[in-house]
């Protein structure tokens, strides 16, 4: 991104925190989006013979590299009986390969000053390592022979089986409310490939074998489902290293796992948990909308911000001119063939779970019969557009969106979401809210022990300011 325009980007970005917001004295949007399609010019695209993609991107003064590996394999995959294959066999990726036994790698990226991590969801496996960009041939060696000839032993696969399961025990199995919570939501859609967690279950994940994670790694590592990025430093010779050290991956005869999108019944639904670890009530609400590979997916994402994702939605001015909650956050799940749009609310010791409903109800019709000015829409665009230029200044972050970007986008990896977003309309906006939102939520009423409730029950009938004083002693 030319200097000029990134100094740009900051102070617009400086001067919305602040609470600026004088569109006319901001550059046009297409003046904004230029460095996407200057970007996009230095960017090559390639495909080798057994189909792996790859994206080069050369950037001028720098030393280093980032290397994103995309793979098209996540829990959508998984069989019955194997659930948390995807995410445990990321693990076994950094624990030893037929050339690069044990910790070698992570060692010897270590030794070179680099940096790698990895992720999993529901569609696919991520990873990613930066590194000075003298060390890049001995990083696309060490990455091609851990893909391609990994080395699982019964001990690694004993000792990264108890990685999971404590990750597992202590980010879900050991908070109040978050494993029966997420098997009720992934219950709504349970008959598709979304329909179990991500992490698994402890059953499966123990019953994990040697044998049976290599059957994982012959049917879904293969070439045609991987997408490289490089970015940064690049040597002249990159492109024949990938060759070199990738090229010779047999591409399999049968072809890739096929999805469709989820035929969803968009309706109320609700239910409850009980939590004797449960310190407070909460309300959970959450909206199936649509998956990223959908027609309506851009309107979409500029729905989702509207009302539940930046300091100025609808639900942050709903809270600051009535503070009825002590929390609220939302983390949209995108995955290719499914959307959920979701919202966590913890209220204050007045308000019931009913009110918040019934609020955030009333919030979802009013965007659907008012919809937003075009100078909403605008900001709505340009914030998605600053967000999206804040990623070409970190190569790591530039490597995973190019790995990540979507098969219709091959060509226009960086400008192709742009102009999506870009053709967004106000009447979209009020058509996917009423198309995809005003059917109705499914609620989840997050309930803590009966003694709790029975407090809270009091609070809510006791004047406001001898509430709000209990309501501080007790919280």
């Amino acid at each position: 991104m030319p200097s000029q325009t990134r100094r740009y980007s900051l102070l617009v970005a400086l001067l919305s925190l602040l609470g600026f917001n004088a569109i006319a004295s901001e550059p046009s949007l297409e003046t904004l989006a230029a460095p996407l399609y200057q970007l996009e010019q230095k960017l090559s695209r390639h495909e080798l013979d057994n189909g792996l993609s790859l994206y080069l991107l050369p950037l001028p003064n720098k030393q280093s590299v980032a290397i994103s590996s995309q793979f098209a394999v996540g829990s959508r995959n998984e069989s019955e009986g194997e659930s948390g294959y995807a995410h445990l066999f990321e693990h076994m990726l950094f624990k030893g390969s037929e050339n690069a036994p044990g910790d070698s790698y992570g060692q010897t990226m270590s030794a070179h000053s680099g940096y790698f991590n990895a992720s999993t969801f529901f569609d696919a496996t991520n990873y990613y390592v930066n590194l000075p960009s003298q060390a890049l041939a001995l990083a696309l060696w060490l990455e091609s022979d851990r893909f391609i000839r990994p080395r699982l032993s019964e001990e690694t696969v004993r000792n990264q089986q108890q990685t999971v399961l404590e990750e597992m025990a202590t980010t879900i199995d050991n908070q109040p409310y978050i494993r029966p919570a997420m098997t009720f939501l992934l219950n709504q859609v349970k008959d598709s490939p979304y329909g179990h967690a991500v992490i698994g279950s402890v059953d499966d994940v123990s019953a994990a074998t040697p044998a049976s994670l290599s059957r994982f790694h012959h049917d879904f590592y293969r070439p045609d489902a991987m997408q490289l990025a490089i970015v940064g430093d690049l040597p002249s010779q990159t492109l024949s290293w990938v060759e070199q050290y990738f090229g010779s991956w047999q591409k399999p005869s049968r072809p890739l796992a096929h999805f469709s999108p989820l035929a969803v019944e968009r309706q109320p639904v609700r239910g409850e948990i009980v939590d004797s670890r449960g310190p407070w009530p909460g309300l959970l609400l959450a909206w199936h909308t649509v998956g990223t590979l959908a027609p309506d997916a851009a309107a979409m994402t500029l729905v989702e911000d509207y009302l539940l994702q930046n300091r100025t939605s609808m639900l942050e001015k709903l809270h600051l001119k009535t503070p009825e909650t002590l929390l609220h956050y939302s983390v949209p799940l995108s995955m290719q063939h499914l959307g959920v749009m979701n919202l966590v609310l913890v209220p204050r010791a007045k308000v019931s779970l009913d009110d918040l409903s019934q609020r955030i109800t009333e919030m979802v019709d009013r965007l659907a019969t008012q919809g937003v000015t075009s100078t909403e829409l605008e900001r709505l665009k340009r914030r998605w557009l600053l967000a999206q230029l804040s990623k070409l200044d970190n190569d790591v972050s530039l490597a995973n969106l190019l790995s990540a970007s979507q098969q219709r986008d091959k060509l226009n990896p960086l400008t192709a979401p742009w102009e999506r977003i870009a053709a967004v309309t106000q009447e979209d906006i009020k058509r996917v809210t009423q198309q995809y939102l005003s059917p109705g939520y499914v609620r989840l009423d997050l309930l803590p022990p009966w003694y709790i409730r029975w407090g809270k029950a009091i609070l809510e009938w006791l004047p406001d300011g001898m509430s709000d004083s209990l309501e501080e002693k007790v919280l």
